[in-house]
């Protein structure tokens, strides 16, 4: 059996030692190497290609972001697994770009990292049931704020007349209300109208009171 090669980056020996101890009898791994700073983990792998290399993210010197993208330029087949100690997203995002096939806690337990394990050597891609729900609320407000963005743009005085419109106001009496010209309330409507992509007084009510502009 071609046993899977490991290799652990990490700066403090005892998550090290700990990580080795829950996989001593997965004979399927064998750990090639350690290393406590990123950058001799990089000298030590090019001596020795791990399949997989399991990095800490907050190393001093240069961090697991950078030694991630440093890896995978001198070595592309090798898979990264990130170790973290927060599911924070702005870090699984930069981790993510850097190229790495999985992100788990620290606090993982040993079926975790077994499955985490397997399925990136298989070619899979494994994130700790935290990482994919810090994934899943970066990218529910990134569409939030997309939908803010084409948010359509109308000025104080077109959402004054969407009011009166709502109250079922004529031309004549918006404009005497508002102290302008029929004409300009004329070419008011068609701005609104065209802005909000309706096509009736209905349809422009509707999109009123569901976007709160008739409050």
């Amino acid at each position: 059996m071609n046993k899977t090669k490991l290799f652990i980056v990490d700066d403090h020996q005892m998550l090290i030692d700990g990580l080795k101890a829950l996989l001593l009898n997965e004979i399927q791994y064998i750990i090639i190497g350690e290393a406590t700073k990123a950058t001799v983990a990089l000298e030590l792998i090019n001596n020795d290609i791990p399949d997989i290399v399991l990095t800490d993210i907050n190393m001093p010197e240069m961090d697991g972001i950078e030694f991630t993208r440093l890896l995978l330029s001198k070595h592309p087949k090798i898979k990264v697994i990130a170790l973290s100690m927060f599911g924070e997203k702005s870090t699984i995002s930069e981790m993510l770009d850097a190229g790495v096939s999985g992100y788990i806690l620290k606090n993982t337990g040993k079926k975790e990292l077994v499955d985490a394990l397997r399925k990136v050597a298989d070619g899979g891609k494994f994130f700790s049931d935290e990482v994919v729900a810090e994934m899943m609320k970066a990218m529910s407000e990134q569409i939030k704020l997309k939908q803010e963005e084409v948010k359509v743009h109308l000025t104080d005085r077109e959402k004054e007349i969407i009011k009166l419109i709502a109250q079922e106001y004529s031309n004549a009496r918006i404009g005497e209300t508002l102290f302008i010209s029929e004409r300009t309330v004329e070419t008011h409507r068609k701005n609104i109208f065209k802005k909000t992509d309706t096509k009736s007084v209905v349809g422009l009510i509707k999109y009123a009171i569901e976007n709160k502009l008739t409050d």
